[in-house]
């Protein structure tokens, strides 16, 4: 059966077809556990609490995100394990990783500063004598405290972050097994790093828009509505700033 047939069903309450989907997708979160091990705690015990994320997303889910299951799935069961660990004091912050991670965000400020251009990871990596890998990991452990990442509350227990959104829609990643959720997972470490200082960047209508098509799940047309234009100049505004917020994270010209 189709997703767009699966999730039609589910929204009627139909039981069976929810929990089978359910079933054919809980590799997402043993993909996601294998990633906290050494922990101290079983792998099943980490499981079952990883399935929580994985039944709100199915709950939750709907089809105008425009992305794929798993895209929508992953950040919820890894915020699952997450706000697990953090409940048990599990997440620690060591010095030398904040130590870092204070000396990059030195470097970034500087940089923006001088050249209006937040610095690449490979810049970064150059100007602090780290690996991109030693870079990003610190950027992430530091980002526990204030990041893009923090899940946004829609209500009704709804909570998306904008870095996932944005990978995502820009991305257009396929249908639920087609992309490996490690790579998924790097692809957000590395546009988390400098995503904040190119948001800070737009201008207040472009601003408005990511809002209302991110954080409010306003279609384009309501959008347009709003911003007084037409839903074919959303439409192409939409896009310009994703890849313009992607050209600046990656520095590609993606």
């Amino acid at each position: 059966m189709e997703n767009v047939q699966c999730f039609e069903k589910i929204k009627q309450e139909d039981k069976e077809v929810r929990d089978t989907f359910i079933k054919e997708n809980t590799g997402l979160v043993w993909s996601v556990v294998k990633r906290f091990t050494n922990r101290g705690y079983d792998q099943e015990e980490l499981f079952q609490i990883g399935c929580i994320g994985l039944i709100k997303a199915v709950d939750r889910f709907d089809e105008k995100y425009e992305v794929a299951f798993s895209t929508y799935a992953v950040p919820l069961i890894t915020g699952e394990l997450k706000r697990f660990f953090r409940d048990n004091g599990i997440i620690r912050v060591s010095r030398s990783l904040k130590e870092a991670g204070w000396k990059i965000k030195q470097e970034q400020d500087r940089i923006y500063e001088k050249t209006g251009k937040s610095p690449t990871v490979e810049e970064l990596a150059e100007l602090v004598h780290m690996t991109k890998e030693e870079v990003v990991m610190a950027i992430d452990a530091n980002a526990q405290i204030e990041s893009i990442d923090q899940k946004i509350d829609f209500g009704e227990g709804k909570t998306v972050s904008m870095l996932d959104q944005v990978v995502a829609k820009e991305q257009g990643v396929g249908a639920v097994g087609c992309q490996d959720s490690k790579d998924i997972e790097k692809e957000q470490l590395l546009n988390k790093m400098l995503v904040h200082s190119v948001i800070k960047k737009l201008n207040e209508r472009e601003k408005r828009l990511i809002t209302m098509r991110f954080f409010g799940d306003k279609t384009q047309t309501e959008v347009a509505k709003t911003l007084g234009i037409s839903q074919v100049q959303v439409s192409r505004l939409e896009k310009k700033i994703l890849r313009q917020m992607r050209t600046e994270i990656l520095g590609t010209g993606a």
